[in-house]
């Protein structure tokens, strides 16, 4: 009897830990179910679903062209002044065109027989309306000659002499400063590879293959070589540096497939009023690369969580910055990978952090204006009331959601970089977000899903050159085009530091670049 009732005793404990095992099992499954589904979710949007990271309490991001045009009047007829020239717009009226752009005047003259009124008498002049027209040639393919004269003494035997030929921006070649220029611009700001730029020259009938297009930018970047090597010298002067890497896939990578990623390395920062943005090519993603980009930097460092950057940020001297938006993408990400429910109000845990970050950055909207000691004392005030908000919903919150989830990794990344998060609020001088450096390479990632990749390393450095002049040329208020081409024009002659000091984004003639444009 005994036995019978212990066999049964084990019997019933062996089942309820087959009912716990099988439970374990089952909630396992879910988890593994749930997150599938939010793979799911978050794939499906990303394919078909609106892009912008616009979250509640944080306004309008990124407004696309179509909703600015939906808030404007319609376009008014330009009404010209007294004198004849057209009149300054006020609000909702046409912009003046530019003053800098020549103009070819058009007279429109009334016949000779309405120029006499019905009374008999011949009308007089009286002045003039005038009214402007927007016209664009398409671009224009000519041939500079270099006419040397060459002169001789009739009466003697010496040599003849003929004038100098300008230094050339590449010595034995039939491309203009203006051709690399333009090439440049179509591919590493327009985004048009180089095999459709041949397509377009051969429309001209302009025979120019890739391969010349692609060894002309490789020796673009040569010439524009000492100017990054300066521009790096500033950037290590400057306050903080925002650094990011994207991929980039290069065939003929020594060592590597081509089908392995490469990386470019973005840093963005400098000194007041000299912003500079430079690009550099490495096949590899160690932490040792940001370590040797930047040796010797000391201020503020602004990225991303990878972790790479963290032996820089171990050095003495910097202080290590972490992105916010990084963090608010984070639960956006969870925000679309949450199963969608009609009418219900949004006050879930992944709208609440959203709430808490947007307010953050309506904060420093708010502050765009504001000097940076106004900022500080402004971000004491406001910002730090509302991240303690927040460090005490995410002390409430976190261990209550899984943390194989997205909103369980949006939760754990918050909290890993906390410290990091909050440091901007120490000093106004700092950036909420590495915004700075994303935009930077926002230009190179619509580029690469056009030309899609670099044949050689040697290209792929070349292109990082020529990025970097062109994005540091904007950031600093330049046309690229006529900055580029002012370059190449003006550095195969130059033969001193201080001469490539002086074409520098902020140091170089702004004037000389729109007259070059003209001619």
């Amino acid at each position: 009897m005994h036995t019978a009732e212990q066999n049964l005793h084990d019997e019933v404990a062996q089942l309820k830990k087959i009912n716990l095992q099988l439970q374990q099992q089952l909630a396992q499954k879910q988890r593994h179910i749930e997150r599938l589904l939010e793979q799911f979710r978050l794939q499906r949007q990303r394919r078909f679903g609106a892009s912008s990271e616009q979250a509640p309490g944080q306004g309008t991001l990124f407004n696309e062209a179509e909703s600015l045009v939906a808030d404007l009047p319609a376009e008014p007829a330009e009404s010209p002044a007294a004198d004849g020239t057209p009149k300054q717009p006020r609000r909702g009226h046409r912009r003046p065109l530019p003053k800098e752009l020549p103009r070819v005047d058009v007279v429109h003259d009334l016949a000779a027989c309405d120029q006499r009124c019905a009374c008999g008498c011949q009308m007089n002049a009286l002045g003039e309306e005038v009214s402007e027209q927007l016209d664009i040639i398409p671009a224009q393919v000519r041939v500079i000659r270099h006419i040397r004269k060459k002169y001789a003494c009739p009466q003697c035997q010496t040599a003849p002499i003929t004038a100098p030929l300008p230094v050339l921006p590449i010595p034995k070649s039939n491309a203009s400063a203006g051709l690399l220029a333009h090439i440049a611009v179509a591919k590493y700001q327009d985004a048009l590879p180089l095999h459709r730029q041949e397509a377009i020259l051969q429309r001209a009938g302009i025979d120019l293959s890739r391969q010349t297009l692609a060894r002309w930018m490789i020796q673009t970047a040569g010439l524009l070589q000492p100017l990054h090597n300066l521009l790096r010298d500033e950037l290590l002067c400057g306050p903080v540096i925002h650094c990011d890497e994207t991929v980039v896939q290069v065939l003929k990578e020594p060592d590597k497939p081509p089908q392995s990623q490469s990386y470019m390395w973005v840093q963005a920062g400098g000194p007041l009023q000299h912003n500079v943005v430079l690009f550099d090519y490495h096949p590899s993603r160690s932490g040792q690369v940001p370590l040797h980009l930047l040796a010797g930097y000391q201020g503020y460092l602004m990225t991303d969580g990878y972790e790479g950057y963290n032996a820089l940020a171990a050095c003495d001297g910097l202080t290590h910055l972490c992105c916010w938006a990084h963090v608010r993408r984070k639960f956006i990400e969870a925000q679309r990978a949450q199963p969608k429910t009609k009418g219900a109000a949004k006050t879930g845990k992944v709208d609440a952090a959203l709430n808490y970050i947007g307010k953050l950055y309506g904060i420093e909207r708010s502050l765009k204006d504001v000097d940076a000691a106004g900022r500080y004392r402004a971000r004491q005030q406001q910002s730090v009331p509302v991240l303690e908000q927040l460090r005490l919903w995410l002390d409430q919150t976190r261990d209550s959601v899984l943390p194989t989830g997205k909103l369980g990794e949006a939760l754990q990344y918050l909290h890993k970089y906390w410290p990091k998060l909050i440091r901007y609020t120490h000093d106004g001088g700092l950036p909420i977000d590495n915004n700075r450096v994303e935009n930077a390479i926002r230009p190179f990632v619509i580029g690469r899903k056009n030309w899609l990749f670099s044949d050689t390393p040697h290209g792929a450095a070349a292109s990082a050159v020529i990025y970097s002049v062109i994005e540091s040329a904007k950031a600093n208020g330049l046309e690229p085009y006529g900055y580029l081409r002012h370059l190449l024009t003006m550095l195969p002659a130059t033969t001193s530091v201080e001469a490539i000091e002086q074409l520098l984004p902020w140091q170089v003639d702004r004037d000389a670049l729109i007259e070059g444009l003209l001619h």
